[in-house]
């Protein structure tokens, strides 16, 4: 039976249940909060995001994937805080998010630059895997990277391919963040499978913010689970395009290739306000407001688990199992 790596250890995937595949508990920019988070209080925050995990727990969820990894203000050390007074999974993630320019560390390092040498990104990937993330003993267990409105910068392009690397070797599933007004998602698809990715093993994020059938069925078509997972944010669909979008890719055979989520947070610095900013974005969306949605369309339960535990837990166990079996496979072809 394939295990998953959770911050209080690993877990059989059966106990996976019901999954929100795209969420945060903490997100920010580090140095900003260092310097300037004068009302900051790590005590006050990390109550309140255990008291919201284990209220999402009550609700009928039984995990999240954590998708902050760098760039967006991963620090473990504080979710295992959290995960130490909740009884959800939490999944969490290594990888970069940038919609443009890498990250200092990164932009001097790498071949063909000042510093020619093999780029860093991939073995610290590998690492957060394999080995676990800082001294935490937390392995991540899912890979994540961005393109959004500037497209396929270098920086964007040599992060997807760091992570398509890093899937290769480790098995990790991937999640992108994509900007579907741009088609992007089908970039990135190309991308990785140009690094050699299955294509199953990834899900296009924020696949949800569009109603271009025509566009998600292509993406669909490669394998690929489409994450619906921004309800609660109306900015680009609102909540009954959402729901019409979904049920369209149903109607066209997709519902093995769709997940929900909220893409939410218990506490950002990324803009004035914090999370009271967006009233309607909260964790218990899913369950409050899309599930009696498409049941009320007339989509049975049976579908609506399909989504929320079938199709996530495919996502860690298939992708394992192939890992597996290209691993042996070149195990074989050596004569080990």
């Amino acid at each position: 039976m394939t295990t998953i790596q959770t911050v209080t250890g690993p877990i059989d995937a059966d106990r996976l249940g019901r999954v929100l595949v795209h969420e945060h508990i903490f997100t920010g920019d580090i140095e900003h909060l260092l310097n300037y988070g004068h009302d900051f209080d790590e005590e006050v925050e990390v109550e309140k995001a255990a008291a919201r995990m284990n209220a999402l727990k009550a609700s009928g969820i039984d995990t999240i994937v954590d998708l902050t990894v760098l760039g967006l203000g991963r620090y473990v050390p504080r979710i295992r805080r959290v995960a130490q007074h909740t009884d959800l999974n939490i999944i969490v993630s290594t990888g970069c998010y940038t919609l443009g320019e890498l990250p200092m560390p990164f932009q001097m390092v790498g071949p063909g630059l000042l510093f020619d040498e093999p780029d860093p990104m991939p073995e610290l990937f590998v690492g957060d895997i394999t080995h676990g993330i800082m001294d935490t003993g937390i392995h991540a267990a899912e890979l994540k990277c961005a393109i959004d409105a500037a497209g396929l910068t270098p920086g964007v392009e040599r992060v997807m391919r760091a992570v398509g690397q890093a899937n290769l070797r480790t098995g990790a599933p991937i999640t992108i963040h994509t900007n579907p007004a741009n088609r992007s998602g089908l970039i990135a698809q190309r991308v990785l499978a140009e690094e050699g990715v299955d294509l199953r093993d990834v899900i296009i994020g924020h696949s949800g913010d569009s109603d271009d059938l025509d566009y998600l069925t292509a993406l669909a078509e490669q394998g690929s689970i489409l994450g619906m997972d921004r309800f609660g944010i109306a900015f680009s669909l609102t909540f009954e395009q959402r729901i019409a979008t979904i049920l369209g890719l149903i109607e066209r055979g997709f519902l093995a290739n769709l997940a929900l989520s909220h893409d939410c947070y218990c506490w950002t610095n990324f803009h004035p306000g914090g999370v009271a900013r967006f009233h309607e974005h909260q964790y218990s969306g899913v369950i409050d407001h899309v599930i009696p949605a498409l049941r009320q369309a007339g989509l049975p339960t049976g579908a609506i688990e399909t989504m929320l535990v079938d199709n996530p837990r495919r996502h860690f166990v298939d992708a394992a199992e192939r890992f597996a079996r290209r691993s042996q496979k070149a195990l074989s072809r050596d004569g080990i």
